[in-house]
Parts: structure tokens; sequence; C-alpha cells
């Protein structure tokens, strides 16, 4: 498995490897390896099946760390398919992990998109028994419109609300660790020169006011407090769609209310990491995860 699998890049499967996905036994005890198991259903939630892929670790007594995978998008694209290979490698480094589908604006404005990821959390805790999971070690990682959506899980606590009707409301929703790749913090200072940004926000909030009340109400920086989870973020000083500003000013934030935090800057990086940088910022992921997860 090559070393750059946990990086956020777009993941394709040949026909081959999706039959062979579809057609995996279930649950721990896979065989020599880890294995997926693919769209497995974990709410409904607008009339939609929501569904996740999954891997376990192969072997091992448990409970193992759970880590739930959040791809990017602009919340209108992308899918959960991208970080399949993700999930296989860190089952095999002893985390229960999933990459989850979410829905889609503007057919589904905001707070869809964090309900549905929350459902996801829900859905492996109530079934950690089941998992070998680990229900009090839960980290979210996901790059731009996902990094955004894990920082939410982060920061959002049972009386800030948004947890939607999608399925197992006696669970908790919030994670203990986030890295967050290159995701906006604060959607009421993005940038409104961009007019892929407006867009995508606007679609996102059905709006393009970015003082009103839907814009707080998806801004992570609203909801973080001294009780919030540890972040890395990783961010590019070359980042056209989501200023590396956006992650400076959590970072101040964070300190402020003395949660643990890392903000690591790469030199002339855009949005999305290649080479060097992926790896650098793939170790950097290992190892804060392992270090907030992995109980000692």
């Amino acid at each position: 498995m090559p070393s750059t699998c946990w990086s956020p890049v777009r993941w394709r499967c040949t026909s081959a490897i999706l039959v062979a996905c579809l057609a995996l036994p279930p649950l721990h005890g896979w065989g020599a390896d880890a294995a997926l198991r693919a769209d497995v259903i974990y709410g409904q939630a607008g009339g939609v099946d929501l569904k996740l892929d999954l891997s376990v670790p192969p072997s091992g007594p448990g409970p193992f760390p759970v880590l739930l995978f959040i791809h990017g998008g602009g919340w209108s694209a992308g899918s959960k398919r991208q970080y399949d290979q993700a999930v296989l490698a860190s089952a095999r480094q002893g985390y229960v992990a999933a990459t989850v589908e979410y829905r889609f604006a503007p057919q589904f404005p905001f707070p869809a998109q964090i309900e549905d990821v929350k459902c996801a959390v829900r859905y492996l805790r109530a079934h950690a028994t089941e998992l070998l999971a680990d229900s009090g070690h839960v980290g979210a990682i996901g790059d731009s419109a996902g990094g955004h959506l894990a920082l939410l899980l982060g920061f959002m606590a049972a009386k800030d609300g948004l947890e939607g009707s999608g399925g197992w409301p006696d669970q908790s929703s919030r994670v203990q660790a986030v890295v967050n790749y290159y995701g906006p913090s604060d959607l009421r200072s993005v940038s409104t020169s961009n007019p892929d940004v407006v867009r995508l926000v606007g679609g996102l909030l059905g709006t393009t006011d970015l003082q009103s009340p839907m814009a707080a109400l998806a801004s992570p920086m609203v909801y973080l407090d001294a009780h919030a989870a540890p972040v890395l973020s990783l961010h590019g000083t070359k980042d056209n769609l989501v200023p590396l500003s956006q992650s400076e000013q959590l970072h101040q934030a964070l300190k402020r209310n003395g949660v643990e935090e890392h903000l690591e800057i790469f030199a002339e990086a855009g949005h999305g990491f290649g080479g060097q940088d992926a790896e650098r910022a793939l170790a950097l992921a290992r190892d804060f995860l392992d270090r907030h997860l992995k109980p000692r």
C-alpha cells in the first residue's frame, strides 16, 4: 500500500476492484488483511439512504479507535470512494475506519451535510460492540468541505443541535480529534472576490449573504470553546480557494481557548497537496491521530 494512501486525492477504482469491494464478507475477522465493506446504509434522511464504506482491523482483540473520513467537493460533489484506500490503510494500522457520503447542496442545503456526518458518527458508536470499536476515541479527518464538516464534529455539543433525524439518537456525535486539510473555519469571512467561493458557499447556505444567520450557523468558529477537540490543520500558502487566513484565525482561537492544536503551513502549496507535501501531511496526520485516539 503506498504511503500516500491517506492523502486527500481522487481515487479511481477499476471495475474489478469495485466488484471485489461489493462481494466481501461482513465485519471483524475478514482474513489476513483488511477488507472493505462498501455501501453500508448508516441512516436515512430526506428520503435518501445514507451510505458509508467500512473496514476493521484484520486481527487483534480490540477495542479499536474509530476514524471517519469526510470527502471534499464544495459540499456539492465528490465521492466517499476517494478515501477507500485510506480506510483500508487505517484498518491495517489499528482503526475501525469509514468513509462517508452525505447529501449534496444545493438540492439539500445546510444543515443536511452536518446532520448526515453526525449520523455516521452515531451509527459507528451504536455498532461499537459489533465492530470492536472504542466509542470513546473517535476522530474525523476531511479535506476542504470535508475539513469544514470535521471541524463541526469536533466543536459542536449536544446543546448546539443540528443532529437531524437520520438515526441512532441515543448516541453522541462529537469526536475527540480532528485533522483538517484546508477546510474553511468561518463562512462569514470567506473571500467574496472569488466567484467559485461565492457559488459554492451560496449553494450550501441558500444565500450569498455571508452575514446571515445561516452563515453563522454553518461556521465552526461559532461553536469553538474550551471543550473543543484537538485540531491539526494542514494548509498551503497559495490556496486560492480557502485562504490560509481561515486556518490561522482558527488556530489563534483554539490557543485562546486552551485547546491543543497545531497548524502546519505548506509553503507554495495550493488547494491540495502532492509529492513531498502529501507525504509530510500524511506523517503529521498519522502521528496526531495516534497520539489522541490510541490509549497508551
